[in-house]
């Protein structure tokens, strides 16, 4: 079942509960907020969650996983609020009202990584400092499709850094497929592709914790390379500390945290 599917079927059994979302027991209850897989690999989410408890005494039980799925147990009431970064989804979600207090929190973008240039020799696709990612990746995989040796690596999770590297092959007009496009396997994408010495879009905090040699960002800067965070919560359950941690996260002292994490700048 697709996610626009699942989020339209959830319109139809929202209307089935009170208008009033549940109130959660009490501020001794951990407030439940999923955050992406990069923002956690990159350290933001961690970050975020530990200012916030130790400004506010309020705890914060953090679970990791791809943005997607997280907006579905949003939309169920499994979760009091998510960080994420997948705009489509989250403005799908929020136009049919079923998720609310959509702040932006942070600023990054994905990066296109891949064998480093040596001197005068270029990365084996010759795409390092192309401006237009689009074009790159046609270039990407039309060198793929000559020399068996080069490879791409998709996270392939339904994260918010893979469903904007989807978009992107669309805007290439470029349909990706093996044998030189591959999935990666759970443990992190930045590694994996270092390991294997792929290409990889990968999410710019994370590649900022994860990156490195024999890898280096080849391309960035298109502005279709966006990748903003956001903030929503739950319309199924009201977490008492729910508004707060909003208000505080998208703050002056939240702002200090997010411009604090390399990778990131603040809204």
């Amino acid at each position: 079942m697709t996610t626009r599917r699942r989020l339209v079927l959830g319109t139809c059994a929202v209307l089935s509960f009170p208008a009033l979302a549940q109130q959660r027991a009490s501020l001794a209850d951990p407030l439940r907020l999923g955050a992406d897989t990069a923002l956690v690999e990159s350290g933001l989410a961690a970050a975020l969650q530990t200012a916030f408890g130790r400004a506010t005494g309020v705890a914060v039980k953090l679970q990791a996983g791809p943005s997607l799925p997280l907006l579905e147990a949003l939309e169920r009431g499994e979760l009091d609020a998510t960080l994420t970064n997948a705009p489509e989804a989250e403005t799908r979600l929020e136009s049919q009202g079923l998720a609310h207090d959509r702040r932006r929190v942070a600023d990054s973008a994905l990066v296109l990584v891949g064998p480093a240039p040596k001197k005068k020799q270029p990365d084996p696709a010759g795409i390092a400092k192309m401006s237009d990612v689009a074009a790159a990746l046609v270039q990407l995989r039309d060198a793929a499709l000559d020399q068996p040796s080069i490879s791409f690596l998709s996270a392939g999770d339904g994260s918010g850094a893979h469903a904007a590297e989807q978009a992107l092959w669309r805007a290439a007009k470029v349909a990706p497929a093996a044998p030189w496009y591959a999935k990666a396997a759970p443990g992190g994408l930045a590694t994996q592709a270092r390991q294997q010495g792929a290409y990889a879009l990968v999410e710019r905090g994370v590649w900022a914790d994860r990156g490195g040699a024999p890898l280096a960002v080849l391309v960035e800067g298109d502005p279709r390379m966006a990748l903003p965070v956001h903030v929503m919560r739950s319309f199924r359950v009201s977490h008492p500390a729910g508004k707060l941690f909003v208000a505080w996260i998208t703050g002056p002292k939240g702002r200090a945290v997010v411009a604090a994490q390399r990778g990131y700048r603040a809204p």
